[in-house]
This record gives structure tokens, sequence and C-alpha cells, in this order.
């Protein structure tokens, strides 16, 4: 089994069957970094290991064998029951496969970067010329992405979010309403992420559902816990403040990033004609001891 190849399926069925590293390790008889390399890609298990773990999934899962690890992923997931039981199954349904296996491999080396509790900085759409701080919640799903959870006013859109090299592509729905969020942002690079920024497309609420359009601003705010139910109650809570921005709070700096001049005359004078937020002008980074997370 290819190295690449491991990892998501590895990751998969811990989710799945709620088994995590520490207790894998240690029915194993292996020490727990022996397991994050497995994870990591960095070592693939001995047959003796992957037997021991085989055996192991096979006790909550009746029939599984040897031979699933060869399959595919969409096919893993069927046989552990995620696509039956999860939500969290359900991009596998309409992405296209090779797609699919590269954003859970990605996720599963590069996953723990994003997750954690994020804060946006964005020009409101209902007040022109204001700044509104939407509340974001990512972490790991069973099926092999990022969950994203982002929160305004009376919004609740629950999605997921896709890794590659360069980007993070998140998208989320709000049930009641019906409404989606799109947002494209410029990943960091082999760092743990704690800003980003991109673009973010969604519709305004007006009769119409006007499509909206514009630059972003993401900053961690916290890292998780592991212990799911606080970590929801925090995100939870922190969705119940004003999004809107006090005046005069947002850095100049800030201010003039978000805010895009574009069009005929711009594109004229040098500038851009479409709205864009170019990886070379990124502030996608990893952590800074000397700036503190935003409240």
């Amino acid at each position: 089994m290819a190295n690449d190849d491991f990892p998501p399926k590895l990751e998969l069925a811990l989710k799945a069957l709620s088994i995590s590293r520490g207790r894998l390790a240690a029915r194993l008889g292996v020490d727990k970094s022996v397991v994050s390399r497995w994870l990591k890609g960095a070592n693939s298990p001995t047959g003796h290991n992957l037997s021991n773990l085989t055996a192991l999934i096979s006790e909550r899962c009746s029939g599984f064998t040897m031979l699933d690890w060869e399959s595919d992923l969409a096919h893993l997931a069927a046989k552990l029951g995620v696509a039956e039981t999860s939500a969290d199954g359900e991009p596998a349904a309409w992405l296209p496969a090779r797609v699919l296996r590269e954003a859970v491999a990605t996720t599963a080396v590069r996953g723990e970067a994003y997750e954690g509790f994020w804060r946006t900085t964005r020009i409101s759409n209902e007040f022109p010329g204001r700044f509104v701080h939407d509340r974001i919640l990512i972490r790991k799903a069973g099926s092999g992405l990022l969950s994203f959870r982002l929160g305004v006013i009376d919004m609740r859109f629950e999605g997921w979010a896709c890794l590659n090299q360069t980007q993070v592509f998140a998208f989320g729905v709000d049930e009641p309403t019906g409404v989606f969020i799109f947002v494209i942002l410029n990943a960091v690079l082999r760092h743990r992420a704690d800003v980003m920024d991109g673009l973010s497309l969604t519709l305004l609420r007006n009769a119409g559902g006007t499509p909206v359009a514009g630059a972003v601003l993401m900053e961690r705010t916290g890292l998780l816990t592991g212990d799911e139910e606080a970590d929801d109650a925090r995100y939870e809570a922190s969705i119940t403040a004003n999004p809107l921005a006090a005046e005069g709070s947002i850095p100049e700096a800030v201010r003039a990033h978000l805010f895009r001049d574009l069009g005929p005359s711009t594109l004229a004078a040098g500038g851009d004609a479409l709205l864009m937020m170019s990886f070379a002008r990124s502030w996608s980074r990893g952590p800074d001891p000397k700036i503190p997370f935003p409240e």
C-alpha cells in the first residue's frame, strides 16, 4: 500500500469508530508517535501491526478484512458505515474520486494546522462602509475532510473545507434559508495557520437574494481543546455577540487590504479589473508570538 494512500484511510477509520490515537497505540502495543507517523505518511504499519489493526477494527465493524485497506476511500467509508450514518461523508457523493483522495490526504497531513476557532473581518453586506466579524469553527470530520461552521447574526452555515497545496476551499449552507456561502482562502505552507485571506461569495438578505462577493480576512482566535462538547459550547457562545465591528476598530491597513478598487478605470491605471486576492500579496501566515489572538 502506498504511503500517501494509507493515512486518510486510517484517519477515516479512527474517526468513524471513535478511536483516539492514544487508545489505538495502547491496543496495538506501540508508541503513540508511531501512530502519528502512520497518519502523516512518514511510515507504514508493518504486516504484523496492520494485521492487529485490522482485527481491532473488525471487532467493531463485522467483516472488515485486510482487503478493505486496498479499496478506495468511498468503499471504505461505506464499509465503516460513514456514508449511511454521518453527514460528514456526503462530499464523497459528488467530489471526483481523485480530488477527494487529494483533499483527504492533504487533510490527514495538514488538517491540524487549520483546526480551531476563527474570526473573520469583512465588509458588511447591510451597512456600507462598516465591517463585520463572523465566527468560525474548523475541525477534522469523519469524512477525512475539515468540517466548517460559520455563524453570523441568525444564520448558521454548516459545511466542509477542502485543502490543496495553496488554497483552502470552504463552503456551507444555512439550512432554514437554503443560502450558501463559498470561501476561497490562501493557504499557509508548512506552519500552523493563524491568519488567512481570500474571497467570499454569498447572497444579500434582500428580496432577490443578490449575489455579493468581497475580500475577507480570517484570524485565529483559539485552539481546540480536544473536548468537542466544550469546544462546541465556546463556539455557540461566540456567535451570540454583535458581529458589527465598532466604528474605528478596524486598523487602516486592514481596511485598505479589504476595500478593493477594480473595474475599467482601475485597470487603465494599472490596477485590477477583477476582484482577487493574489497569493503574492496575501497576508496568510503562521503564528507570530508578538501578536496575540484577537478576542
